[in-house]
C-alpha cells in the first residue's frame, strides 16, 4: 500500500484534530530540544561538581606534603584518613602512597600512574570495580628541589544516579506536558472554531429562506469578520438568485396565464356539443397559436433571465413596429363595448429589439388597458430623437394619485378588490424587459381622462 495514502487515512479529519496534532507536534520538538539541553547542561554541572570536589580534596592532602627539603615527605597529620579515600601521592615517577584498597596493575592504579607521569593539573574517567565510573584528577606540587603529585579520585555513581533521574523527571514532565497541551489546544481551537461552526449554522439556515439577517463585522475578531464578510456577500448572492428565482417564476405565470386560458375555453367550447371539421380544425389551430405563443413567452422570459445571471445585453433584433401591434390587436380577446385600435402613423418603423421581445413588453400595457377601458383602447408608434415610442391609451378610471409611485413594484396593485385576477407583475416585467434593451417604460400622471403609457425602445 502507498505510504502517502497510509499517512493520509491516518490523519486527522477535522481542522481541530489537524491544528491539535501540529500543535502537539510542535512541543514535542521543541520539548525534545529543550529536554536534551537541560540534561547536557546538568550533566556538565555534576561532573563540575565531581571535579570541584576532587580538587578540595587533593588541597586538602597537598597541605600533608613536605616538598621544601631534598625529598617528598608525607606528613603525619590528623587528616590521615584522607589517605585511605582514593588518593595517590606521587614523588615524580615513584608513588610515595596509595589508598588501602587500591590494587597495583588496576584501571584506577594506571590512570593515576598517566596523570601523574603528565606533571600538569589533569583530570580523566574509568570504569572502576563494577564497572562504575570513576573520575581522578592531578594536582602537581612544586618545591625547590623536589615535585610531587597528589592524584584523587571520586565515584560518580551518585552523580550518574541524579543525572539518570533528573532524566527519567523530566521524560516523565515531557509526556505530561505534552498531554496537557494537546488536550488545552484541542479545547482552545474547538473554542475558537465554535463561532465559525455558529456563522456556518446561521449562513446555511439563512440562505435557504433567503433572509435579510447578516453578520455583523463589527462584533467579530478581524478573522471573523473577514469570514462574516465573505458570507454576507455570498448571502447577498443567494437572495438575489432566490428573488430572480422567484421574479420568473412569477413573470411566467403572469405571461403564460393568457394563452392557457385560450386553451381552456377552446376546449370547453368545443366539448359542448358535437362540431364540424372545420370547427374542429378551428380549435386546433387556436390551440396550436396559443401553444406556440407560450413557448416564444418562454423563450423570451428565460433568454432575459440567463442574460442577467451572465451580465449579458439582450441580443439586440430589429421589428417593424406597426404589423406587430396589429397582429397584437387582432389576437386580443376584446370586450363588445371596448374597441381597440391601431393609430395609423408612420410605415416601416422599425425598432432594434426582437419581435417576441417587442409583444412581452407591450402585452401588459395592452391587457391592463382592456381592463379598465370603458369603451376604446388607441395604440400609436412614432419616431422621436432615435427612439421608438409606442403609445397605449385606454379612457379608463385612470391609475389613483396615490398609487402612483408604487405602479412599477412587483405584486402591488391599486384595488386588490376590483374583480381582477392580475397579480401586480405585468407592469414591472415590462419595465424590466424594456430597460434591459436600453429602452423603459412610463406613465403620464398628466393625461386625462383615462391612462397613457408610453414605451421607449432604441430604433434600428
Amino acid at each position: 500500500m502507498n505510504p502517502e495514502r497510509v499517512l493520509r487515512r491516518l490523519a486527522p479529519r477535522t481542522l481541530r484534530g489537524r491544528l491539535s496534532l501540529v500543535a502537539l507536534t510542535t512541543a514535542a520538538l521543541l520539548i525534545a530540544v529543550l529536554t536534551v539541553v537541560f540534561n547536557v547542561v546538568m550533566d556538565r554541572h555534576l561532573q563540575h561538581q565531581a571535579d570541584d570536589e576532587l580538587r578540595n580534596r587533593a588541597a586538602a592532602v597537598a597541605t600533608t606534603v613536605d616538598t621544601r627539603g631534598s625529598r617528598v615527605r608525607v606528613l603525619e597529620t590528623s587528616n590521615d584518613g584522607l589517605l585511605d579515600a582514593n588518593v595517590w601521592i606521587y614523588a615524580g615517577p615513584r608513588l610515595l602512597e596509595k589508598p588501602a584498597s587500591a590494587v597495583a596493575g588496576s584501571p584506577l592504579t594506571q590512570a593515576a600512574d598517566r596523570l601523574a607521569a603528565r606533571r600538569t593539573p589533569a583530570c580523566t574517567a574509568v570504569d572502576g570495580e563494577g564497572h562504575q565510573p570513576v573520575r581522578l584528577c592531578s594536582r602537581p606540587l612544586h618545591g625547590r628541589h623536589t615535585a610531587a603529585t597528589v592524584v584523587t579520585a571520586l565515584d560518580l555513581g551518585p552523580y550518574r544516579s541524579s543525572a539518570d533521574t533528573l532524566l527519567l523527571g523530566s521524560v516523565i514532565l515531557d509526556a505530561i506536558m505534552l498531554a496537557c497541551t494537546y488536550v488545552l489546544t484541542r479545547l482552545a481551537v474547538g473554542r475558537a472554531l465554535r463561532p465559525v461552526r455558529t456563522m456556518t449554522d446561521q449562513a446555511t439556515q439563512w440562505s435557504a429562506v433567503g433572509s435579510d439577517d447578516r453578520f455583523r463585522a463589527e462584533e467579530h475578531p478581524a478573522e471573523l469578520a473577514r469570514l462574516g464578510a465573505s458570507l454576507d456577500a455570498l448571502l447577498d448572492r443567494i437572495r438575489t438568485v432566490l428573488r430572480h428565482e422567484r421574479q420568473l417564476t412569477g413573470e411566467l405565470s403572469h405571461e403564460l396565464r393568457t394563452p392557457l386560458t385560450r386553451i381552456v375555453i377552446e376546449l370547453d367550447w368545443w366539448r359542448t356539443r358535437p362540431r364540424s371539421e372545420a370547427e374542429t380544425r378551428a380549435t386546433h389551430e387556436v390551440i396550436a397559436e396559443a401553444a406556440q405563443s407560450m413557448r416564444t413567452i418562454c423563450d423570451t422570459l428565460l433568454d432575459d433571465a440567463r442574460d442577467n445571471t451572465l451580465n449579458q445585453p439582450t441580443a439586440p433584433g430589429t421589428t417593424d413596429v406597426v404589423p406587430v401591434l396589429d397582429r397584437m390587436i387582432q389576437r386580443l380577446d376584446t370586450p363588445d363595448d371596448v374597441k381597440a385600435t391601431v393609430v395609423p402613423g408612420a410605415t416601416g418603423l422599425e425598432a432594434g429589439v426582437a419581435p417576441a421581445l417587442l409583444e412581452r413588453i407591450v402585452s401588459p400595457l395592452l391587457a391592463n388597458a382592456l381592463r379598465y377601458a370603458r369603451s376604446g383602447v388607441s395604440v400609436a408608434a412614432r419616431r422621436v430623437s432615435g427612439t421608438v415610442r409606442i403609445d397605449v391609451v385606454d379612457d379608463g378610471p385612470g391609475v389613483p394619485e396615490s398609487f402612483a409611485g408604487e405602479l412599477f413594484q412587483p405584486g402591488r396593485r391599486a384595488d386588490e378588490q376590483d374583480g381582477h385576477d392580475g397579480a401586480g407583475l405585468g407592469l414591472p416585467l415590462a419595465r424590466r424587459l424594456a430597460r434591459a434593451v436600453g429602452g423603459d417604460v412610463s406613465y403620464d400622471p398628466a393625461h386625462t381622462p383615462g391612462t397613457r403609457f408610453t414605451v421607449s425602445l432604441p430604433a434600428a
